[in-house]
């Protein structure tokens, strides 16, 4: 939280018994002495309440003083706060928690002295930085969405150099910003001497302190409060408590310009992607997000008022977007970052070509075992979804190409095979495997190199699912998503000898005309930037299908070596960049199809929006077509940061995580809102659907059946659809331009950015939209309060927009 008019800072120490609230007192003292308001607040405290952190700091507090003092949960128990918690049977939540921080801060914020000075608030902790709080979670962990900056005491005991570092590193890992460090002189050990020249390297400012008196004998209680009023208005006072105070604002105005700027210097120096700068005509048009953690961005904002109740320049925003498609389990989830702190530390970046490091030969051997099972042999790493994309179509069509007349000089002009709508990333050869559209066409080089056909679509309409089928006046009805997505059974429908007929016509006019295919390419179940759309899965399962068994047409005739080797088929490859990795709630999207592709690639989700990096995956068979002899018949292709050891590493937590997550509780009770009867939570390979189960049956969604049904019978909506993380919907509000380059979206959704949900955590949702088509992804750990009160949200603006028209 970031106040223009109030400097808040929490208090951290190193260890316990370091005097976190000797230093809370003592800057306390020394705000006030400068005649600013101060509050201090210790969230959580244990032991009697008359020898508690907040009473010490109100009896120090010299009359007059403008020192308020709070306490939120006060504990008997003189333990470590989850001890006491259980033995007082409390349920504090982290949420519970910060959610009274929060409050009590605005209430401060309200509450200031109206001078135009800068009041202080600080927060005490309780412990070392890594105690925990009431519900067991670390403090520095349980307290980082808030992301106050730091005031750390130091250890200034034997071992409290070792001590001090730790909980720096802690905090600093965290993405804390430490103002300043504080500590006692101890003039046998001299920890101050070496911490100070330690940080100063680092840009920190530590200031020692003399310590305070010992108590006096015989427990003299009337001696020892008077010789600690004497040590504190000697200390408060003091050109180290004024500079440290001073430091303090300083940092708090850097903190403020800097935040209040970036929009400005943004405007000056950023060339954004996927947008029109001409449109960007204010400084709000730019969101300044300030940090990120779990499902929200903190943004700031320029204050438009000098009143103290309006100084709150920081707010929550829900991350709509998933910052585009690369968040699963979290922002800032802090076994994400300690394994990429892990990794950078053991190897920063190493060449890769003929060498290996265990992060990488982890990684490739889990997504063989997990997502390449039974089919894949090979993983190939680069960059991103493009250059994964990039790297499958030079496999795809090598292979292809080692068919034909090899002692040929000209080279064929192979084209793809593929769906309308689909897209597979910025890089040129894959947007020329795609369909022209507004992303490609304006690209002076793009020369769209195949077939795209029209594919069924599923969605919500008017609180039913429909099958639309666009070439086609056939239409179907599903009593359930679990029945749209059972291929085994819907194969033997009469709506699977229509799509057959269909592909297979297609296919043998392309054939005819001339066309040379060197590949199919598939964005399974869902096409992500080509508007959301929700595939019909058996159209996709028989769409590889009828490519593999029409071998005959689509390849030149091939002797082959003996009669029980297999014919061979066009390579077909799942870009899996959206819809892979448990986002759309199935741990792996093969098995529901039904088909197995010779080339996969994935990202995005891969690292759990950490760092960049995409994985192809390959069969034995494609791998092989780049052995032989000579350097030219290899893959020549790489990149600086090919297998990024922190990535690599990231990524093994993150798919851990991933697979933990999507056979989860949230999933689990996502099935039976859907009326799937949910296997009990057992033990079972993660390379695997349980026992028993199909992989239909994890057809669902973590947004309600009953929200998505009431969405979709909106006069303003066209369409609804849900499944896994993903909510779409596609709009009908009369705009004359359809399709991507449509304002619809951006325009009915624009009260989502500014106006907030209903207290006690208000919030707003960043969000982007594809021309007509709103959408929203959420985390797999995005809980389901959460996602409630974003459907109430969202219901209210669009049915508001509804009655309007």
């Amino acid at each position: 939280m970031i106040f223009t008019h109030l400097r808040v800072h929490q208090i951290f120490g190193a260890n316990t018994d370091v005097g976190k609230t000797i230093f809370a007192t003592i800057l306390s003292l020394a705000n006030a002495t400068q005649g600013k308001r101060v509050f201090y607040l210790k969230p959580v405290s244990t032991g009697a309440p008359w020898d508690a952190d907040d009473t010490h700091v109100k009896k120090y507090r010299p009359k007059g003083a403008l020192i308020s003092t709070k306490c939120l949960i006060q504990m008997d128990e003189p333990v470590s706060p989850h001890l006491a918690a259980r033995s007082a049977k409390k349920v504090i939540s982290d949420d519970l928690l910060l959610r009274q921080v929060r409050e009590h801060l605005i209430e401060c914020s309200k509450d200031m002295h109206i001078s135009g000075d800068l009041d202080a608030a600080y927060l005490e902790t309780a412990g070392g930085v890594l105690s925990p709080v009431p519900s067991g979670t670390t403090q520095a962990d349980a307290y980082r969405p808030l992301r106050h900056p730091v005031v750390l005491v130091g250890d200034s005991k034997l071992g409290g150099i070792s001590t001090t570092l730790s909980a720096y590193e802690a905090l600093n890992s965290r993405g804390y910003d430490i103002n300043s460090v504080v500590m006692f002189v101890n003039d046998r050990y001299r920890n101050h001497q070496y911490l100070e020249e330690w940080f100063a390297s680092r840009g920190i400012k530590l200031l020692a302190f003399d310590p305070p008196p010992p108590p006096p004998p015989g427990r003299n209680h009337t001696k020892d409060e008077m010789n600690m009023k004497e040590y504190y208005a000697h200390t408060s006072t003091t050109a180290n408590a004024t500079s440290l105070i001073d430091h303090l604002d300083g940092c708090h105005s850097i903190r403020l310009s800097t935040l209040q700027s970036l929009p400005q210097r943004a405007s000056r120096t950023l060339w954004y992607p996927f947008s029109q700068h001409k449109t960007i005509t204010s400084q709000n048009d730019i969101t300044v997000i300030d940090s990120a953690h779990g499902d929200f961005f903190t943004t700031t904002s320029i204050p438009t008022t000098t009143e103290p109740s309006q100084t709150l320049i920081s707010g929550s925003q829900f991350d709509g977007s998933a910052s585009w498609w690369t968040q699963g389990v979290g922002h800032s989830h802090s076994h994400l970052t300690a394994t990429a702190a892990y990794a950078s530390g053991r190897y920063g970046h190493v060449i890769f070509p003929k060498t290996a490091h265990e992060p990488a030969v982890s990684l490739a051997e889990s997504l063989l075992h997990t997502q390449g099972k039974d089919w894949a042999s090979r993983v190939f790493f680069s960059d991103n979804g493009s250059t994964g994309m990039e790297v499958a179509l030079k496999m795809a069509l090598r292979w292809t190409a080692r068919l034909y007349d090899e002692s040929s000089k000209d080279k064929r002009d192979f084209q793809v095979l593929g769906l309308s709508g689909s897209y597979h990333g910025d890089t040129i050869g894959a947007m020329d495997a795609c369909e022209g559209g507004i992303y490609n066409s304006a690209v002076e080089w793009y020369k769209g190199r195949g077939f795209w056909l029209d594919p069924p679509t599923l969605g919500f309409e008017k609180r039913e699912l429909r099958l639309r089928i666009p070439w086609s006046d056939e239409s179907l009805v599903f009593d359930s998503l679990p029945d749209a997505y059972n291929i085994p059974d819907r194969q033997k429908t009469t709506m699977g000898e229509l799509y057959r007929t269909y592909i297979q016509k297609e296919i043998t006019k392309l054939v005819q005309n001339g066309t040379t295919f060197g590949a199919l390419i598939l964005e399974p179940l869902v096409l992500g930037a080509g508007g959301m759309k929700f595939v019909d899965p058996l159209f996709q399962a028989i769409l590889v299908d009828v490519v593999r068994s029409m071998s005959g047409v689509l390849l030149p005739p091939r002797p082959k070596a003996n009669e029980s080797d297999p014919m061979p088929t066009l390579p077909v490859i799942f870009d899996e960049v959206f819809a892979g990795l448990g986002r759309l709630g199935f741990p792996s999207i093969s098995p529901v199809l039904g088909v197995k592709p010779d080339i996969a690639v994935y990202a995005k989700l891969l690292t759990g929006g950490l760092v960049p990096l995409a994985a192809t995956l390959a069969s034995q068979h494609i791998f092989e077509a780049f052995l032989g002899d000579d350097k030219r018949s290899a893959l020549l292709h790489g990149h600086s940061y090919t297998a990024y050891p922190v990535g690599c590493a990231v990524a093994n937590t993150s798919l851990r995580l991933l697979q933990e997550m999507v056979r989860g509780e949230s999933f689990r009770t996502a099935q039976m809102d859907w009326g799937i009867v949910a296997e009990p939570s057992q033990t079972y390979p993660a390379t695997s659907y349980p026992p028993r189960t199909k992989p239909h049956q994890f057809a669902c969604s973590l947004w309600s059946q009953r929200f998505v049904k009431e969405l979709s019978d909106l006069p303003i909506i066209k369409r609804a659809m849900a499944l896994g993380t993903v909510l779409a919907f596609e709009l009908d509000d009369g705009f004359t331009v359809s399709g991507y380059g449509s304002t619809a979206a951006e325009r009915l959704l624009s009260s989502l950015k500014t106006d907030t949900c209903a207290p006690p955590n208000e919030f707003s949702v960043h969000f982007r939209t594809l021309g007509d088509v709103g959408y929203l992804i959420t985390s797999l750990t995005t809980e389901k309060p959460l996602i409630r009160r974003l459907e109430a949200n969202l219901l209210h603006i669009l049915e508001a927009r509804s009655r309007r028209i």
